[in-house]
């Protein structure tokens, strides 16, 4: 199964933050990522950076988590999409106005659309607008065999 992580899903693995809901999503997709890929836009990993970086400033986590962190990314299966920036000022854009999106969220939208790919998000705006979009979100059990 192919679907497409938003960075909401991969940093709840890092800092285990949100309802325990959110955090057994974020694990169920982790687990299903061992049977499935996961594709990204480009920025993806800026995200993530961004994200780490911020959490260690704050000392919600040490650099050597941080890194462990950033090796277990490197062993999973998630693909990184070279076309984001050539959707960015076209459908993205769109997308952004259309659903009231930021354009680094109407991204994983667009990259989901343009697959034909299931989402999987804990950002409640992105997921609304996938729903809008007629995108089916990603459910653990997909990702199983």
């Amino acid at each position: 199964m192919r679907f497409v992580l938003d960075n909401s899903v991969a940093m709840c693995w890092l800092l285990k933050d949100g309802s325990a809901d959110h955090v057994t999503y974020a694990t169920e997709v982790l687990e299903a990522l061992t049977h499935g890929e996961a594709v990204v836009p480009s920025l993806w990993a800026l995200e993530a950076a961004n994200v780490i970086a911020k959490a260690e400033a704050r000392g919600l986590l040490t650099e050597a988590r941080a890194q462990a962190f950033v090796n277990l990314l490197g062993r999973l299966n998630i693909v990184t999409d070279t076309s984001t920036a050539a959707h960015a000022l076209h459908d993205t854009l769109h997308l952004a106005r259309r659903h009231e999106l930021s354009a680094y969220d109407a991204a994983y939208l667009e990259l989901a659309l343009r697959l034909g790919a299931s989402l999987a998000t804990l950002d409640a705006d992105l997921a609304r607008a996938a729903q809008g979009a007629g995108l089916p979100a990603f459910t653990p059990q997909q990702g199983r065999p």
